[in-house]
């Protein structure tokens, strides 16, 4: 008998706690947002932790990691125990940052992907002064001009810069970026003319110049036009169908988390973002609501986000700063 016990002992010692999934959640959940407090990423971050307190009375505990363009917060989260107690946004970052060889983690091993939130509506702005309206004298002008007309974004890689870079290869025209590290002077360089023509990941962020007619807009890079400027059309409609653009935020857990518990958060995010209340609020930002009806769904998106944007870097010779 203690030759029996003393192997079956062994095992057990040797043998993984598992904390059953139907006892989740018993303490506060940790949701990791990959990106500083206040902006649209934070917005959807704290309105999927509202969605989870609400859904499974329990605490959420939302923890801002910026840096990076978001990467070192996904590098958080990958590294993060798979017990369900730590989740986090994962936004269009994974799908780009590999690419320019500066991921810090493993987009297809690192995450498990639960489900896709919102996407926001990106917009093309020009000084009030530019000598072009719409996409099409946008792109007469840039050829008559090229390599002279100066257009910000928030950085190298971001997706306003691979925007605009997709704009480029579209239109065969050459535009000289202005890099910029905040939303702020960017915008104040555009209304004062240092550069002429702007790409905004958001129109929450023009919406306030645009009112004051500060600044004018050329197109929104959605699939179909914002409620919000109902007059502006889409690059679709001015010429260029590819030119369709969404910054994504979805919601991923670190890799090995039971399956059990992610499919009861899809289900709760997908319940959630499929109130009027929330629908809303998002719309209020130029968002529109995109839950996955599975977390394989959100799994082939963020493939296919990931094949496209490798694409445009790899024509557009984008290197990382």
């Amino acid at each position: 008998m203690k030759k029996l016990f003393l192997p079956l002992l062994a095992c057990l010692c040797l043998a993984p706690v598992v904390v059953p999934a139907q006892d989740w959640p018993s303490k506060p959940i940790r949701l990791i947002v990959p990106f500083p407090a206040g902006g649209p990423t934070d917005m959807v971050g704290r309105e999927a932790a509202n969605i989870l307190r609400e859904e499974f009375k329990q605490t959420v505990i939302v923890e801002n990691r910026p840096g990076g363009n978001g990467t070192l917060g996904h590098a958080v989260l990958a590294k993060s125990p798979a017990d369900g107690y730590t989740l986090g946004l994962l936004v269009i970052t994974v799908a780009i940052a590999p690419h320019l060889g500066n991921a810090p983690f493993d987009t297809f091993k690192d995450f498990a992907p639960i489900s896709n939130m919102v996407s926001m509506t990106p917009i093309v702005i020009a000084n009030n002064q530019a000598p072009f309206s719409t996409l099409a004298e946008l792109t007469r002008y840039a050829k008559a001009n090229p390599d002279k007309l100066a257009y910000g974004t928030p950085g190298v890689g971001t997706v306003p810069h691979l925007a605009a870079e997709l704009f480029q290869l579209q239109s065969g025209t050459k535009l000289n970026h202005v890099p910029y590290k905040g939303a702020t002077q960017q915008i104040q360089d555009l209304i004062g003319g240092s550069t002429l023509l702007d790409f905004q990941s958001s129109l929450v962020v023009a919406m306030p110049q645009f009112k004051a007619e500060r600044i004018k807009a050329l197109a929104v890079l959605s699939d179909t036009r914002a409620a919000q400027l109902p007059n502006v059309p889409t690059a679709k409609e001015s010429g260029y169908p590819e030119l369709v653009v969404a910054p994504w935020f979805g919601l991923g857990a670190p890799a090995g988390t039971p399956a059990e518990i992610v499919h009861k958060v899809q289900a709760a995010i997908y319940k959630g973002l499929n109130t009027h209340d929330v629908q809303d609020r998002f719309a209020a930002i130029g968002a529109s609501v995109h839950p996955n009806k599975s977390p394989a769904e959100f799994s082939a998106y963020i493939k296919s986000e990931h094949e496209r944007w490798g694409k445009v870097i790899k024509a557009a010779n984008v290197k990382a700063e």
